[in-house]
């Protein structure tokens, strides 16, 4: 098994840097890293969808949740 200890000198020598250096990097570095926006998802018509199997039980529980059934 190889061994994969860094020497003391090695250590020693890299500097340690601190969470508000960190945040303050990951703030300037932000504006480079933009997303696209998301496009919003269009319906799907529940004809379209085919082969989904939810076992009697899960609709069930699902069906009985106010925010979703009754």
């Amino acid at each position: 098994m190889p061994n994969h200890r860094v020497p003391r000198d090695l250590r020693e020598t890299e500097t340690e840097t601190s969470l508000a250096e960190l945040c303050g990097d990951s703030a300037r570095m932000a504006p480079h890293w933009a997303a696209p926006p998301a496009a919003a998802a269009a319906p799907v018509p529940p004809s379209s969808i085919h082969g989904v199997v939810v076992p009697r039980a899960s609709a069930r529980l699902v069906g009985s949740m106010t925010e979703y059934g009754d």
